[in-house]
């Protein structure tokens, strides 16, 4: 699979990282005369294309590291491709034992390495904290036919071919959601799954009727909702959400939560490590993460310590034999 070229930002992702950029500096200066700085530089790795969820993530992370005083100075780095394993494995080559900087991850990498079993995997860094989940949200184009998910699994029982789902990377959450829809119809294996860098491309595949539904977190669908220009049929929370109801009350089960969170170099030592979540932990209980969480409808999901590790190592170990049962193709 070839490395997606980063697209630029959307006008709306534009005006997001404007926000966050003003709200940290307004926020910077009283914040770091209540508490001492634990760094003076951090760079945050961004295994993805700029615009999507780890990218808004991770960005949100670093100006609330500023406007707390955490941190002196954040640099980005996107590193696309693969479902986060390119920016992994770059990582380690490049950061492992780098005490200033860490690595946004989450359930989509998680997912991606149990399918694409890479020669670098999460065994080669360590956990710093959860931060967030978000529910996948099922769309369509407007006019399109299906208007409920019973409608969809219809339509996959009938005719899988022709009833293509984009979404994220291969092995990702949102391939997860799909193969899961695919089984409550009975037919996993006929699954036709479009992978795409971003929500963007997502976006751009509705429209354009080259699939039947996409499945993406509801920040990455937002505008198009907004516009009229897609319409959600379900998300993947057990209640409704912003509106949407959820796919499991309109009769067919499967409900998902994607997280995501920071990881660190594994030759980082210990109390470097504690330093770094520290300077999370700062960040999160910012105004300005709070205020992010909110405009972005996302979900506190922290965790840290052994709590986080074991969660990792849970999750990594149920990936492969749901990515089998669901016979999930890279």
């Amino acid at each position: 699979m070839p490395h997606p070229t980063a697209l630029p930002p959307s006008p709306g992702r534009r005006r997001f990282h404007a926000w966050l950029g003003a709200m940290a500096v307004l926020g910077t200066g009283a914040a770091r005369a209540a508490e001492p700085q634990l760094t003076a530089k951090l760079r945050i790795v961004i295994p993805a294309n700029e615009g999507g969820g780890w990218d808004q993530t991770g960005r949100a992370l670093g100006a609330a590291m500023l406007a707390s005083g955490a941190v002196g100075d954040v640099a980005y780095e996107n590193i696309g491709g693969k479902g986060g394993t390119i920016g992994l494995a770059k990582y380690v080559e490049k950061y492992d034992a780098d005490p200033d900087a860490i690595l946004m991850s989450g359930m989509v990498m998680v997912g991606a390495v149990a399918l694409q079993k890479p020669a670098v995997t999460l065994a080669q860094v360590a956990p710093v904290a959860r931060l967030t989940s978000d529910y996948e949200v099922v769309a369509v184009r407007a006019d399109s036919p299906i208007k409920t998910p019973k409608d969809l699994i219809a339509q996959l029982r009938a005719d899988a071919a022709r009833t293509v789902i984009a979404g994220g990377s291969a092995g990702g959450v949102d391939h997860m959601y799909a193969g899961m829809l695919a089984r409550v119809a009975g037919n996993t294996a006929a699954l036709v799954y479009q992978p795409h860098p971003g929500g963007a491309q997502v976006v751009e595949s509705l429209e354009s009727g080259k699939s039947a539904a996409g499945i993406s977190g509801y920040s990455e669908f937002s505008e198009a909702l907004a516009s009229g220009k897609l319409r959600a049929i379900g998300v993947s929370a057990r209640r409704p959400f912003l509106g949407i109801p959820s796919v499991r009350e309109q009769g067919v089960d499967a409900d998902l939560a994607n997280w995501r969170g920071v990881l660190t170099g594994k030759k980082v030592t210990p109390e470097r490590r504690a330093v770094l979540l520290e300077a999370v932990r700062r960040a999160t209980v910012a105004d300005l993460w709070q205020k992010t969480i909110r405009k972005n409808n996302w979900d506190a999901y922290w965790m840290a310590g052994k709590d986080f590790e074991g969660f990792l190592e849970l999750d990594t170990a149920m990936a492969g034999p749901l990515i089998y049962l669901l016979k999930l193709k890279a």
